[in-house]
């Protein structure tokens, strides 16, 4: 049985397959409508979420599945006291495969050494985010044609943005990969993650304060939320919210087919001007969050279409 705990989890072969299937599932949504008939996916989201829960129930449900779960730790036993690996026992007498968020890192790990179902990471903490990273390689896949020969920047908190760091652990794989990192000091990526993913696989990298200067050279700008919840003092969270936003002027600086991707919830980092422009795409990337999700589930059910 094959659980999805990290990016590094699946081989480059086995993300070119499920980003394959999921160019199919879009292109023929009919051929997977019953494949998952009988099937049920147990969300279990110990932290918020909208996308993420309701894109993996839509998966499900579109697959021809069904769904249940609950969407935060009050609504469970959690906060009774029940632990992860209990909580997981149980759930696995009653689905066929399990989607869990939990704000502690590792949680989603612990629940796969106690399943007998596959168990999907859906966020852990600080740490990992494999199927926004999956949905990340769609949309970079599909709208430019390639996942290699590409200048990555990656703009706002990089230290606890754990879509980032997925993100980077993924790209790292593929011919031709430049970052940017674009973060005020408070924020930059952990060094864990610059020596032993980035430098470790000789990924030429630059660390930037200013997003306008290295505008031009992107052909993927990553922004991301500055996340209250990750911060012990809220006064550090009022002084660096505002670090980075981008807005028109700053678009007027980017390559014409440069990709503005946001894993989404945005709060100002993204002005709103910026929507309507063509190269702002993080509203398709959330949509194809969905088919990469059914493809992974087909992947781990051992389901194949009509």
């Amino acid at each position: 049985m094959k659980h999805l705990i990290s990016p590094l989890d699946l081989s480059v072969t086995e993300l070119e397959e499920i980003l394959t299937l999921a160019e199919e599932i879009i292109n023929e949504p009919k051929k997977y409508s019953n494949v998952c008939n009988g099937k049920k996916i147990a969300t279990l989201f110990y932290e918020p979420s909208t996308r993420t829960r309701l894109s993996f129930e839509a998966a499900m449900l579109n697959l021809g599945g069904s769904v249940l779960g609950f969407s935060s730790a009050d609504s469970s036993s959690a906060a009774k006291g029940e632990s992860v690996a209990d909580t997981i026992r149980v759930i696995s007498s009653y689905a066929d495969i399990c989607a869990m968020r939990h704000p502690k890192e590792g949680a989603p790990l612990v629940a796969a050494n106690y399943s007998s179902i596959p168990v999907i990471n859906a966020g852990d903490g600080g740490h990992n985010h494999p199927t926004q990273t999956l949905t990340d390689l769609l949309t970079i896949k599909n709208l430019k044609g390639r996942l290699n020969n590409l200048t990555v920047g990656f703009c706002g908190d990089l230290k606890f943005g754990r879509t980032v760091h997925s993100l980077i652990n993924a790209l790292v794989r593929y011919d031709n990969i430049n970052f940017v990192l674009i973060s005020p000091n408070e924020l930059k990526i952990p060094d864990y993650l610059r020596k032993e993913v980035i430098e470790e696989n000789n990924v030429p990298y630059k660390e930037v304060k200013v997003l306008e200067q290295v505008m031009p050279e992107l052909d993927i700008l990553y922004m991301t939320r500055v996340q209250k919840e990750r911060f012990f003092n809220e006064e550090d969270y009022i002084r660096l919210k505002d670090s980075f936003i981008l807005d028109a002027k700053k678009m007027e600086l980017a390559k014409e087919d440069m990709l503005v991707m946001h894993p989404l919830p945005r709060v100002n980092e993204i002005a709103t001007e910026v929507d309507s422009d063509h190269r702002a795409v993080y509203f398709k990337q959330a949509e194809y969050g969905v088919y990469v999700r059914m493809a992974l589930i087909m992947k781990l059910l051992e389901v194949t279409g009509c």
